[in-house]
């Protein structure tokens, strides 16, 4: 299969600062990759670079052989550039339905399918966006990133700060997102043996540059891996 994104020396930051440097991997269509790392090292500031709203230093990204490293922000979200922000950034006073269909382009993920995923969302479709808890507003974002119908989907720790009942759900949701219908995404998450299972690949980020890049099952296997490059405990 071929590659949909292609990243190659890419670096920027903010202002003058420079917060990621010579970063480079490809993504196959289809495929999913854990972006993982310590806080403060980068990994926010590499989705916000694909999706175009830091300082850009160098490099180029291409998307589905286009060359989208010159385009706006909004121009990369038409060429099929999906975002969901550790914000959410859904709109408050908008009923959730309006939110799903504000911003919808034509494609396999529609309003029907979207509560077909997530049946919560069915049942307070009529609820403004402030009226709904932590977890459905996140899902919600996930539901309205889905109805631009991206090629590519980036996900900026979707499970954090959320009730355990409600991760199970998200996860369920993700697994099936990236397994089932086949999403090429990225996801930035610290619980990274939560979502290493339904990645292909994994890219570890050190001081802003690529310390780790390989299969998500040799982080699983490799007694210890995880806890040398994360510094998280062992489950």
């Amino acid at each position: 299969m071929a590659d949909l994104l292609v990243v190659e020396n890419l670096s920027a930051g903010y202002g003058k600062a420079v917060a990621i440097e010579r970063i480079g991997f490809s993504l196959k269509a289809g495929g999913a990759l854990a972006l993982l790392g310590r806080n403060g090292v980068g990994k926010t500031t590499l989705l916000n670079t694909l999706i175009g709203v830091t300082t850009f230093k160098g490099g180029r990204i291409t998307l589905d052989g286009a060359d989208v490293t010159p385009l706006s922000p909004e121009r990369r979200a038409r060429a099929g550039i999906g975002w969901v922000p550790q914000e959410r950034n859904i709109f408050a006073s908008l009923t959730v339905e309006e939110n799903l269909t504000a911003i919808a382009r034509p494609g396999p993920w529609d309003v029907a399918r979207v509560y077909q995923m997530f049946p919560r969302l069915r049942e307070r479709r009529s609820n403004m966006g402030n009226q709904l808890s932590g977890g459905e507003q996140q899902m919600l974002a996930l539901g309205r990133a889905l109805m631009i119908n991206p090629k590519l989907l980036l996900l900026d720790e979707p499970l954090e700060g959320l009730a355990p009942v409600i991760v199970d759900e998200l996860l369920a949701a993700l697994r099936r997102i990236v397994v089932e219908e086949a999403m090429t995404a990225i996801i930035v998450e610290q619980k990274a043996r939560k979502i290493l299972p339904f990645t292909d690949h994994a890219l570890i980020l050190e001081r802003g540059t690529v310390s780790f890049a390989g299969p998500s099952a040799q982080l699983l296997e490799e007694p210890g891996a995880l806890e040398a490059r994360l510094g998280v405990e062992r489950a």
